[in-house]
């Protein structure tokens, strides 16, 4: 027995000096057993891998393919040889045997270690050069924190054994990951941001290994950007918030090692959004020339309209437009009919209601340049669709089941639910300057009916108290309630009732600008094509309407009808409260793809896309990602000088006014009271 021991001994010790021989080529097929002697007596039978008493490890190639793992058995350690020469590949030297009187494990238990990297032969230089490079030199590459920590994890994890080099030169995985870099300007980003190695096969391991990292530096800064932007968006505005996601770089990394298509890796960063990806269309027909600007156009003619003779019978004009006219409007063509019918008549009239145009039905020569819009300036739009889609970037990735987008540029708001949009309608937003309706990205909770208006600060400050000075009655002849807290704070409002600033409904999403969108006794504004005359809330031109779609969203099996919220209209304020939230997203989209597939430019009202274009052309690279602090303003003023008759009270703050507690000693008129679906009468 001790004799067949010793034998096998031998032949695993055979077998270790054949391997050494062997270039550890990827996807090298051979059969093992190949190498293994065959003994001579015929009775005992040929040694197999279970066989051999010592540990098996199983390991796979550095670069991933579908080319099958070398097996390799861990043998005990020969004595020291003299060094090889300097062209000759470095080996790594197998774990020392255990002791010679230990008993070895029944074969049946021998464990096999998980897959792990294990450098082959002919990479092992570049591995001791990238193991250099991780430990020594990584922080003069890179000041990133978390980069830096993920790369040496990642790196140590592997044994050093290189991501991007195969057989000392690019592997696919390299080659597909620079070509994505190098075309980064198809997402609206800059290529150089993510420099891309000349990586040569055969270059001394030094510069391989310089290469490899400067490579996974580039991915992860590109993963970075193309998730939460090139920008941080407190550098553009301080009215800004949205909940950033940075990639953590270890699971980047992850994914990168792991992926049979790193394109895909790479891709899954940029947003998934539907709207982004219509602009990213549109960017590269622009760029090829692709789109004729032209397209789609109406031309200037006659007035077209449905008449009808003196018997009162219609009478159809024809008119070679009326097919350009049709598609524009999304209508079906219809072969050989080139006359303005009323199906063609009453789309026309709808697309005059929704850009605020007498609706009459007739293609007058404003409504053909509603349709045709402003002519297209190649340069000029590429601008603006990058910096559109920068600011896609800052948006949340999944924005949710059910959700809102207000769109400020567009004075529009639409409501989605299961990747449709199921309702539309117009609103008014701030005025440019210090009334700019903010961004962001919040949940509606609820909705409050008959809601009492809390004066936001700034108009406090700003505008009633100077008018106060002036006429100290001012005030109390429009129905406001002032008081001033122990602190010096001011606080006016006006209690529920038809002349209320917010109208007879408020939707509330709790924010840090305090903002919300409500009705609007000044109806008249809807109809006006250009809508910026807020303080910064958004009115919704049918509040009613809105609170049925999203009472239904929020509160599933419980909502309610338009026409049952405006019966509880009233003069106490009655809260809604939604079982479910639905987000809210307040954004700023200069471009956009409409639903016929045609690219909608609006006026840069904040001056925002200037802004963002700068940030990205100027702005210090090395800060541009990183955001920075801003302070909010502070309406505590407790030289504030009020007339006598005024009483004073500690109340709540204006945030608590507004998003929750009602005042501790609210008037009659102003009592808040929160329902369900059953306690209110129909």
């Amino acid at each position: 027995m001790h004799g067949l021991r010793f034998d096998r001994i031998l032949t695993g010790t055979a077998i270790a000096l054949v391997l050494s021989l062997v270039p550890a080529m990827a996807g090298d097929q051979r059969n093992i057993d190949a190498l293994i002697p065959m003994p001579e007596a015929a009775d005992v039978p040929p040694p197999s891998i279970a066989d051999l008493e010592v540990p098996v490890i199983v390991t796979v190639p550095s670069d991933v393919s579908t080319k099958p793992a070398t097996v390799t058995a861990a043998l005990p350690t020969p004595e020291p040889a003299a060094a090889a020469p300097a062209t000759q590949p470095s080996v790594a030297q197998p774990a020392a045997a255990q002791p010679a009187e230990a008993a070895p494990p029944p074969a049946k238990d021998i464990a096999v270690a998980p897959p792990a990297a294990v450098v082959p032969a002919v990479d092992a230089p570049v591995a001791d050069a990238l193991r250099e490079l991780v430990t020594g030199k990584l922080a003069r590459m890179t000041d990133r924190k978390a980069d830096r920590a993920a790369i040496e994890a990642f790196y140590s994890g592997r044994n050093y054994a290189p991501l991007w080099i195969a057989n000392g030169a690019p592997s696919a995985r390299a080659k597909a990951t620079i070509a994505h870099l190098n075309s980064a300007d198809e997402d609206a980003m800059d290529p150089a941001d993510y420099p891309t190695p000349a990586i040569k096969a055969g270059a001394e391991p030094a510069a391989l290994a310089d290469a490899e990292l400067r490579l996974t530096l580039s991915a992860l800064t590109y993963a970075r950007q193309a998730q939460i932007g090139r920008v941080h968006y407190s550098r553009i505005s301080a009215d800004i918030a949205y909940p950033l996601v940075t990639p953590e770089p270890a699971d980047v990394l992850a994914k990168l090692a792991a992926a049979s298509d790193v394109d895909a890796v790479l891709e899954s960063y940029q947003p998934p959004h539907t709207g982004y990806k219509a602009l990213r269309a549109k960017l590269a027909e622009l760029r090829g020339n692709k789109s004729d600007p032209n397209a789609g156009r109406v031309v200037n003619g006659p007035v077209l309209e449905l008449r009808k003779d003196k018997r009162g019978n219609a009478v159809l004009m024809e008119d070679a437009r009326v097919p350009a006219l049709r598609e524009r409007l999304g209508l079906p063509a219809v072969a050989g009919d080139s006359f303005y019918d009323k199906p063609l008549a009453d789309a026309v009239a709808s697309f005059q209601k929704e850009k605020g145009i007498k609706a009459n039905g007739a293609l007058t020569q404003a409504t053909i340049d509603a349709l045709n819009g402003r002519r297209s300036n190649t340069a000029h739009d590429v601008d603006i669709i990058i910096a559109n889609m920068e600011r896609w970037r800052w948006l949340p990735r999944d924005l949710g089941k059910a959700h809102v987008v207000l769109n400020i540029p567009d004075y529009t708001l639409q409501v989605y639910n299961n990747g449709a949009s199921i309702w539309k309608t117009r609103v008014v937003v701030g005025k440019p300057g210090q009334h700019a309706t903010p961004l962001l990205s919040e949940t509606m909770k609820y909705i409050t009916v008959n809601p009492t208006w809390n004066v936001p600060p700034s108009i406090v400050y700003n505008e009633y108290l100077p008018a106060l000075k002036q006429d100290p009655d001012a005030l109390k002849r429009i129905g406001l309630n002032l008081v001033q807290n122990k602190d010096g704070s001011v606080h006016i409002s006006q209690p529920p009732g038809d002349g209320n600033a917010l109208g007879r409904i408020r939707f509330n999403f709790p924010n840090k600008f305090l903002v919300y969108q409500h009705d609007t006794p000044d109806k008249y504004l809807f109809a006006k094509e250009t809508r910026a005359y807020s303080h910064g809330c958004m009115r919704v031109q049918d509040p009613a309407k809105y609170a049925e779609v999203m009472s239904g969203l929020g509160m599933p099996g419980h909502g309610y009808t338009a026409d049952q919220i405006k019966g509880m209209y009233g003069r106490s304020e009655i809260d809604l409260r939604f079982t479910t939230p639905i987000w809210v997203h307040i954004t700023y989209q200069t471009a956009f793809v409409d639903e016929h597939g045609k690219l909608q430019i609006r006026d840069d009202i904040y001056g925002r896309d200037a802004t963002v274009l700068a940030a990205l052309k100027n702005m210090d690279k090395r800060v541009a990602e990183l955001p920075v602090e801003h302070s909010q303003p502070n309406y505590s003023r407790p030289n504030v000088r009020l007339p006598d008759n005024y009483a004073t009270n500690n109340g709540p703050s204006f945030f608590e006014r507004l998003f929750g507690a009602a005042p501790a000693t609210p008037a009659p008129a102003q009592r808040r009271r929160s329902v369900s679906r059953t306690t209110v009468s129909r």
